[in-house]
């Protein structure tokens, strides 16, 4: 059946889809009904009403009889576009003044401007591709790692969706024979082989899991690893700093409590991005300014992903190391990596003082000794085996998603609790249908209008 859409939608829509600014070329998208219409009545060239989809026509767009620019034209008919259908895509010189001009040009005539994400969102309206995969659009689009751009790419070409839609068509058809069991409910009859019902919804469960536990990973591979450089003053910390991001980002000095603010910055270390956050030296003090950096240098600990405690080698004993990593009072769920610095100073003893330690790197920061155990020491901590399955398996990135994702879990859970303990069928229902619900609004198979608006105005406007 064929969608109905607000008059809104079967406007024709115009936007720039190439950055702001000025550039060698800018490109300006039109989308709907009167797109070739609109483009022919102000291109000077080849009638493109003539021409077939997915060529491009070398011409002049004309404002009456002043020429506003010389372009290529791109022709999509729809339904074979971006957003299925017809598509006429602009390519002219980068000049803020030109792109401007031709927008002007275009509403005159009867375009409208693109509202965020409206080309996509028309392409999802239209059965294009899904929600999810609509979704994961924006986060190719935002893709700074090689992980992230692999990740998006998987989604974006129906990974995700695929194993989704598998695992509800079977509960579909579950759901369908109970659905029967209540028309017929005075007969007393059941059609849903119970024990079947059991071992499908176990296995069901087990994918929704597995896909949660994957948020973890997915997450970091999104958004990065906030990771807290914290320890005591002139521990190394900057230059810590300094050597991870290869540049001289922060100030070393000898000088006690020299860094008062946090200071941040991103590398990516082995297709995941870091963003490193230098900090405060943490002791007491009595200066007013240091004390506030000490005292911000705390939360940001909290809030941290990953904390990297620093300690001087030949100034620190594994006991008061122990004291003071305890003393950051760190939530249980975020790991802390210990890390000796100056060992190119230290002596055998202070070494082999920590050498057999757990969690513990030992660097020379000032030198660049260790640093390569360290990336590595990093990365294990954030993703243990994770990325080792990532080219084969699914992994939810998207708050979205993850939310619906529990939601099924509390819902399976309830029928399979209501089948232990003989529930009748109505409630068993109820609950497989909060399920689907759940898992169908990750795809967009249900969704609302607020949903939408939400989730497409969170694009950049020319997509």
């Amino acid at each position: 059946m064929a969608l109905a859409f607000p008059p809104a939608l079967s406007d024709t829509i115009v936007a720039l889809s190439t950055p702001p600014g000025a550039g060698a070329i800018a490109v300006l998208r039109l989308s709907g009904p009167e797109a070739i219409a609109l483009a022919d009545a102000v291109f000077a060239g080849k009638q493109l009403r003539d021409q077939p989809g997915h060529t491009l026509h070398y011409g002049t767009i004309r404002d009456d009889n002043r020429i506003l620019d010389e372009v290529v034209v791109s022709l999509f008919r729809g339904p074979h576009s971006y957003t299925r259908e017809d598509v006429v895509e602009i390519s002219c010189h980068g000049s803020d003044y030109i792109v401007q001009e031709l927008l002007l040009l275009f509403t005159r005539r009867g375009a409208r401007l693109a509202e965020a994400g409206e080309f996509t969102k028309r392409a999802f309206l239209h059965g294009a591709f899904d929600l999810a995969q609509a979704e994961a659009v924006a986060d190719l689009i935002a893709a700074d790692s090689q992980l992230s751009h692999q990740v998006a790419m998987q989604q974006m070409r129906g990974g995700f969706s695929r194993e989704l839609k598998d695992l509800r068509g079977r509960l579909v058809q579950f759901a369908a024979l109970l659905e029967l069991e209540l028309d017929f409910g005075e007969e007393d009859v059941e059609f849903a082989d119970r024990t079947g019902l059991v071992a499908l919804l176990q296995e069901v469960q087990a994918l929704v899991r597995r896909l949660l536990r994957s948020f973890e990973l997915g997450n970091v591979i999104k958004n990065g690893v906030t990771t807290v450089i914290a320890g005591r003053p002139n521990a190394g910390k900057s230059t810590l700093l300094n050597a991870l991001l290869n540049e001289e980002r922060a100030i070393v000095s000898a000088v006690a409590g020299t860094t008062r603010d946090l200071i941040e910055d991103e590398v990516s270390l082995d297709g995941i991005r870091f963003r490193f956050v230098d900090t405060a030296g943490l002791r007491e003090t009595t200066d007013v300014v240091e004390s506030i950096g000490v005292e911000r240098t705390m939360k940001r600990v909290q809030q941290a992903a990953l904390v990297v405690y620093l300690f001087d080698i030949t100034s620190t004993t594994p006991t008061l190391l122990e004291e003071e990593i305890q003393a950051l009072q760190l939530p249980a769920q975020v790991p802390v990596l210990a890390v000796g610095n100056k060992l190119d100073t230290a002596s055998d003893q202070e070494l082999d003082a920590f050498r057999t330690r757990p969690d513990t790197v030992l660097i020379a920061a000032s030198r660049g000794d260790g640093l390569d155990e360290l990336q590595e020491a990093l990365l294990l901590r954030v993703r243990g085996e994770g990325l080792d399955r990532l080219g084969s398996s699914t992994v939810v990135t998207n708050l979205r998603h993850a939310r619906s994702l529990e939601a099924a879990t509390l819902a399976l859970n309830a029928v399979l609790t209501g089948l232990a303990t003989g529930a009748g069928t109505e409630l068993l229902a109820a609950d497989l249908r909060h399920a689907l619900a759940a898992l169908g609004e990750i795809t967009g198979e249900i969704s609302s209008d607020d949903l939408l608006t939400s989730i497409f105005t969170q694009f950049c406007i020319g997509k």
